[in-house]
């Protein structure tokens, strides 16, 4: 009989869980097209939580560095979490002692891939990391095997369920974004500080992953430029319906002349696209190449079963004795990320503005984008009268709210009008910018 594939799990949450499950279910099927697998050893910080199967059947490790080190293992799962601390020491110790690693920890390997990648490398070793990105979506195996054979120009995507089902749920329900963010945290969509999801951060973790896998470059996730939906309100929801658009937070990453535009920011993205139709917790990747085309790729991007479905598909390629570079080119072949100038982006944009309603406002916002050389497509002026307190007539205070859609400009004009119309004694609040984004 053939020697099993034997595991050390650290972290038993809901993904390590969730693969235990999994291999009960259908590990004697997929010993049967690879080596068996089994898992021989566990780690995670209760023993005594009822997870819905018996610990006891596994050795147990109340220190996961100690699983890692394990001679009796063949593959560290580390489900842990986190940038520092038992993650990475255990991920490193199980590299230098010449074990595999699976992990879905895009934390870690945002700020460390590279010199992971290198150890696993020195040592013969594999670090897969399938979960880390649109859970159990397969866009890693993707880019490291099906789209060899492309050159890629573009990847870009819905890489966080908790912001989709926020934007998804204002726009179907008219709700305001504190309102719904409150039900996602409820649901469990959310953490009790949503700052990482809600901010970009996470987005933007997963995908400097992407750029180094579709361009041949280090990880660079401190250039990333980052924006969230904190500010996205139901005017810009209803505004963006009414231009026939959606509001998606998205991770782009694409080639340019300068460099590698990598960007997470509220995009708008046309009703009819594919892209606009994906909704709820559902993450998606697009994938740009010179002989596939534009690929989508739709599934779910976290949860118990996807996510150790995708930790499962790393295991069963080791049982089947592929290893590969993690980043596709060995780590010391990786190019330097040369970040592109975003302020030389060129796109439409989606301008808000609440200005003073008096005569000659519009006149001013149209001099400020003009001597920026910023071009209008459409303007649209809307009056929210409100009336005076113990009256019926109208508060002449009330701004006047003006949506503007611009043809193709760059990211630096934008900035030079909105910063013009910031100075003016006309503007009453920060004005909102949101680029439209070309599919």
């Amino acid at each position: 009989m053939t020697e099993p594939l034997k595991l050390g799990v650290a972290g038993l949450g809901t993904v390590g869980a969730g693969l235990v499950r999994l291999l009960e279910t259908h590990g004697s099927r997929l010993s049967a097209l690879s080596r068996p697998i089994r898992i021989v050893a566990v780690s995670a910080r209760s023993r005594s939580k009822n997870r819905g199967f018996d610990t006891d059947q596994f050795r147990w490790f109340d220190d996961p560095v100690r699983l890692a080190a394990d001679p009796e293992i063949d593959v560290f799962v580390e489900l842990i979490g986190g940038d520092e601390g038992p993650a990475r020491e255990a991920v490193e110790t199980a590299l230098r002692g010449g074990k595999h690693v699976v992990t879905a920890n895009k934390a870690l390997l945002a700020k460390h891939g590279i010199a992971l990648a290198a150890l696993a490398e020195d040592n013969g070793v594999a670090l897969n990391f399938e979960a880390a990105v649109a859970g159990g979506i397969p866009v890693i195996k993707a880019l490291r095997e099906a789209l060899l054979p492309n050159s890629i120009t573009r990847v870009y995507g819905i890489l966080n369920g908790t912001c989709n089902y926020i934007l998804t749920t204002m726009q179907e329900e008219g709700r305001s974004f504190e309102e719904v963010l409150k039900e996602a945290q409820e649901r469990g969509y959310a953490e009790a500080d949503p700052t990482f999801d809600i901010g970009g951060f996470d987005t933007a973790h997963k995908l400097s992953l992407l750029t180094s896998l579709a361009f041949g470059t280090k990880v660079a996730f401190e250039q990333v430029h980052v924006e969230g939906i904190e500010k996205i309100s139901q005017a810009d929801i209803e505004a963006a319906d009414d231009l026939g658009y959606r509001i998606k937070l998205l991770g782009v990453a694409m080639r340019t002349p300068s460099g590698i535009e990598a960007r997470v920011h509220p995009a708008m993205v046309p009703k009819h696209s594919a892209i606009a139709e994906v909704s709820g917790v559902t993450n998606c990747v697009a994938i740009d190449g010179d002989f596939t085309g534009n690929m989508l790729l739709v599934g779910p991007g976290a949860g118990a079963h996807p996510t150790a479905a995708a930790v499962a598909s790393d295991i069963i390629d080791l049982a089947r004795g592929l290893v590969l570079a993690p980043f596709i080119i060995p780590s010391g072949e990786l190019k330097p990320h040369q970040r592109a100038r975003l302020g030389e982006h060129q796109g439409a944009y989606y301008l808000r503005l609440s200005v003073v309603d008096a005569p000659g406002s519009m006149a001013v916002v149209a001099k400020r984008m003009g001597d920026a050389g910023v071009s209008l497509e459409s303007v649209v002026q809307r009056r929210e009268r409100h009336a005076l307190p113990g009256t019926s007539k109208a508060d002449p205070t009330t701004p006047a709210q003006i949506t503007l859609i611009t043809h193709e400009t760059t990211e630096n004009a934008i900035r030079e009008a909105l910063a013009a119309l910031e100075s003016d004694d006309r503007v009453t609040e920060p004005p909102q910018m949101i680029r439209i984004e070309k599919l």
